[in-house]
């Protein structure tokens, strides 16, 4: 028995032990965290808390994922990637930067959290907040980067600016890219820069921009100059100087952008060859929607809706062989295409050019209504084809004197000359030489009578 009794009180005493060790820890912490709490000034920790390390990857040829969270700024971050690239992860926040960041990796992604990872340019001085180059392209011309990515963050060139409402900003373009092959900016919001929104300089190598927003910028949304092979898709463009200007470049592709009330114009285009912009909608420019320059060629123009653009539709200022086609043009007051005297061999088919009539004698805009068709000045060897005109303020089409070879086929005009109660000629091309008009139908002002719905008749009674 006096042995039975031995072993039951070692055990008890085991346990005791183990609950001490186990209960102390975790009642002095609350015992602690309760004195702390009511004490007014509860002590500071000795030591700052440091980050777990990181788990390094199991999966073989897994490289570490850098979380920018981690380091002591956005630079730090960006200069832990490898030479061989990577992906850097940007947290939820508002980061200000002094000086440009600066990315020289290939083969690299830099993702954020949406807008809500905001990068706020405060330099005083016009530089960059971002820039992207090879790091000895200065000593090497020849140096290239290639496959970098930004996507889903937001960067800010005016830390004043609120919403729409913005300053004066001394800062400088949003983003420059220079000499980086297949550069993909997707899902980007880049505002109020004193700069350009986004820069590239000669990215030859299929630049492409999707689904980003460049707004209130006092340069050009996006600025690319002597780049190739261009996707701009799905952006939208609102009150920057210009929406995008390419310049000396190849191959751009722009389609499904919106455009919308820039200080200037909307699409620039410069010494480029080959392009095509189509299915945008261009709104409100205070210049003109489109602008054609420098020995451009084989371009084409297609199924965009240009709206009450200020300073014109599309501007063929030195462009030839090139196609406009399948395009509404509605309010452009000063004129729906004009075509300069260093430009020609071009097509104008399929388009409609109107005011803002939607049937049965009503218009939308009766007080600001105007709306132009056809500036032909001193240009030679041009196709216009298969065009509605309607509502306009004057001619449907207006060749001067130094115009050659213009071929008027298949069009219909439909109360044009507003501004002088349908007297004159829809089609102006009396002084220009060897022009021709065949299968047009220009219906006169008192045909449009007949165009009147009849009354409705009285329902009888049952």
């Amino acid at each position: 028995m006096k042995q039975s009794g031995l072993i039951v009180l070692l055990g008890l005493g085991v346990l005791l032990a183990v609950g001490y060790w186990v209960w102390w820890p975790v009642g002095k912490t609350g015992l602690a965290n309760s004195l702390n709490a009511e004490s007014p000034n509860p002590p500071a920790p000795s030591e700052p808390v440091k980050p777990a390390p990181p788990e390094q990857p199991v999966l073989p040829g897994a490289m570490l994922v850098i979380e920018a969270a981690r380091y002591p700024s956005l630079q730090a971050a960006f200069d832990a990637l490898p030479e061989q690239g990577g992906l850097v992860r940007l947290p939820p926040g508002r980061f200000p930067i002094y000086t440009p960041l600066t990315l020289s990796r290939s083969n690299v992604r830099i993702e954020g959290a949406g807008p809500a990872t905001c990068i706020i340019n405060l330099n005083q001085e016009g530089k960059p907040a971002l820039i992207i180059r090879p790091a000895d392209l200065d000593k090497n011309p020849k140096a290239r980067l290639w496959r970098v990515q930004l996507a889903n963050l937001r960067i800010c060139g005016d830390p004043e600016a609120k919403d729409a409402a913005t300053t004066k900003p001394a800062s400088g373009d949003g983003l420059l890219a220079e000499r980086v092959q297949e550069l993909t900016l997707h899902n980007l919001w880049i505002d109020h820069c004193g700069g350009h929104g986004a820069r590239l300089i000669h990215c030859e190598e299929n630049p492409a921009i999707r689904q980003c927003s460049f707004t209130y910028n006092m340069q050009a949304g996006l600025q690319l100059e002597g780049c190739h092979d261009i996707l701009v898709s799905a952006c939208q463009f609102e009150e920057n100087q210009d929406a995008l200007r390419c310049l000396d470049g190849f191959n751009l592709t722009m389609t499904g952008n919106n455009i919308d009330d820039h200080r200037a114009n909307g699409i620039v285009i410069e010494n480029t060859y080959g392009s095509v912009v189509s299915g945008n909608m261009i709104e409100e420019c205070n210049g003109t929607a489109i602008i054609l320059d420098r020995d451009c060629y084989g371009i084409t123009l297609s199924a965009n809706v240009i709206a009450h653009n200020t300073g014109g539709g599309v501007e063929m200022r030195d462009a030839w062989g090139c196609a406009i086609s399948a395009n509404t043009f509605v309010l452009n007051a000063a004129f729906g295409v004009l075509v300069g005297p260093q430009s020609g061999r071009l097509t104008i088919a399929g388009n409609a050019f109107t005011d803002s009539f939607v049937g049965q004698g009503i218009r939308r805009l009766p007080t600001d209504n105007a709306a132009g068709g056809i500036l032909l000045r001193g240009t030679r060897d041009v196709l216009v084809s298969g065009n509605s005109f309607s509502g306009l303020t004057e001619q449907a089409i207006h060749a001067d004197a130094e115009c050659r070879r213009i071929f008027v086929v298949g069009n219909l005009t439909v109360d044009c000359l507003q501004k002088t109660q349908g007297q004159g000629e829809p089609f102006q091309l009396g002084p220009a030489e060897n022009h021709r008009q065949e299968g047009n139908m220009l219906i006169p002002r008192e045909a449009l009578e007949q165009d009147k719905p009849p009354e409705q008749k009285p329902k009888e009674k049952q």
